[in-house]
């Protein structure tokens, strides 16, 4: 043996056997809690359960339907909505007029307004509320437009005092309003520290915008007016100018679409021949199927993202930001929706709580009833103007007029797939935070209506 091979044998038998791994439990007790929670869901549940098979069943009905009615036409323009505000309007437009450091009249008053005029659902705002709180905007003008989006819906309000009675009505428009811009200041201020040390962050002021105000004027627009008409609900009476607009919607839509493809090759760089070849698209299909309006409206859709997913340049550059938040939204968008329909099920149908529990809940103007009404509306989901015939029915069977207002206020906000989101985007203390703001100023309006009532 050698002496370096007689060395290394002597300094192994004098060198302590190495010590085995250890864990740091501090650390990993939340993946514990995670998978020792999962492991107790499946395994307290029944082997035979009508319960939780009727549940599973609601889950997948809720999300079947979801896809069907609000993926192709509110995400998807949304999405390219939010996608647009990354790309094309300008850090120093957003931080001006909805920054930290923005005059908090103009600041939640443009987010109110905003919010308003696209009334849209608590799912389909999410990614616009993405896009301008990535550009810089102030976490309380963001929130505000956030609520002010499905709350502020001026058609859902008109229905409200319409179906439900005028006092209700006007409590929820005053409510939505005035909520819209307190929990939006409330987070501000909560949450001033983080914000101003975010207000500093890589945000240029002084960039420029890439196109005009006018030439954005037209291309927003034309986003937003194809989300607004091809989402235009049915009104309940054959007439006036509501019915009017629905009658048109889809024409409307047309037209906003063909705005939207002149400003493109106009003022954004897309070719005529490919501009062509989306509108030739639309058209073939509703040739083919006029019965399917939404049939033209997806072939465009799908058309547009495989032109721009293969431009360069800003249009590439939109979709790529179009597209990056669709891989964030929907995955958490469709556990969530997944989630409410198992625990709550669809409107009028029953999922794994019963659903007598619940109207035998919100009964009354007491305390717990408004305050359960406005948790319960907060994790539910509510497509837009569907809360309005629910409410009508939990009413004939009892629910009292402030629990009513309560969950009008709270219900069309938030949902459990918008927390999931919003989670994804700020954080769970801000998302619970918001969350618990919403629920709080929810209860408190219920209380006091159902007082008045």
């Amino acid at each position: 043996m050698s002496a370096i091979q007689e060395a290394s044998v002597a300094q192994l038998r004098t060198d302590p056997p190495p010590s085995s791994p250890t864990t740091d439990w501090r650390s990993e007790w939340k993946p514990l809690a995670y998978l020792a929670g999962l492991f107790l869901a499946f395994y307290l549940i029944p082997d035979e359960s009508s319960r939780i098979d009727g549940a599973i069943t609601e889950a997948v009905h809720l999300a079947a339907w979801y896809a069907r009615e609000h993926v192709l036409l509110c995400l998807v323009p949304a999405f390219y909505i939010a996608g647009a505000i990354s790309v094309f309007l300008s850090q120093g437009s957003v931080m001006r007029y909805l920054g930290p450091k923005a005059p908090k009249p103009v600041a939640y008053g443009v987010a109110s307004v905003s919010g308003t005029v696209l009334a849209v659902c608590s799912c389909t705002v999410l990614p616009l509320f993405g896009g301008i709180y990535r550009m810089g905007a102030g976490l309380g003008p963001a929130v505000a437009f956030l609520y002010s989006g499905p709350a502020i819906n001026v058609l859902a309000i008109i229905l409200t005092a319409k179906v439900l009675g005028f006092e209700l009505g006007l409590a929820r428009a005053i409510g939505a309003v005035a909520f819209a811009a307190l929990i939006g200041l409330a987070m501000a201020v909560i949450f001033r520290r983080e914000e101003g040390t975010r207000s500093t962050w890589g945000f240029d002021s002084d960039e420029e915008p890439r196109h005009t105000l006018a030439q954005n004027a037209v291309f927003f627009f034309s986003m937003v007016a194809i989300l607004v008409f091809a989402n235009w609900g049915r009104p309940a009476a054959q007439e006036g100018f509501w019915w009017m607009v629905w009658a048109a919607k889809w024409w409307l839509t047309a037209a906003a679409a063909a705005g939207l493809l002149a400003a493109l090759v106009a003022w954004f760089g897309l070719a005529v021949r490919k501009a062509l070849a989306i509108a030739g698209a639309v058209i073939v299909v509703a040739l083919l199927f006029p019965a399917h309006p939404a049939a033209a409206f997806t072939a465009g859709a799908l058309a547009l993202s495989i032109v721009l997913a293969r431009a360069s340049g800003d249009l590439g550059e939109w979709f790529a930001s179009s597209w990056g938040f669709a891989k964030q939204i929907v995955p958490l968008l469709f556990a969530g929706v997944l989630v409410a329909g198992f625990l709550l099920g669809r409107p009028g149908h029953e999922g794994f709580i019963p659903s007598e529990w619940i109207a035998s809940a919100l009964g009354g103007n007491s305390f717990a009833s408004v305050a359960f009404a406005s948790v319960a509306g907060a994790l539910m989901y509510f497509a837009t103007l569907t809360e309005v015939p629910i409410l009508q029915g939990l009413i004939g069977s009892g629910m009292g007029k402030g629990p009513a207002l309560a969950l009008l206020l709270a219900g069309p906000a938030l949902s459990l797939p918008s927390m999931l989101v919003i989670a994804g985007m700020v954080g769970w203390k801000k998302t619970l935070t918001y969350v618990a703001l919403v629920i709080a100023a929810a209860t408190a309006a219920g209380l006091v209506f159902g007082s008045m009532a």
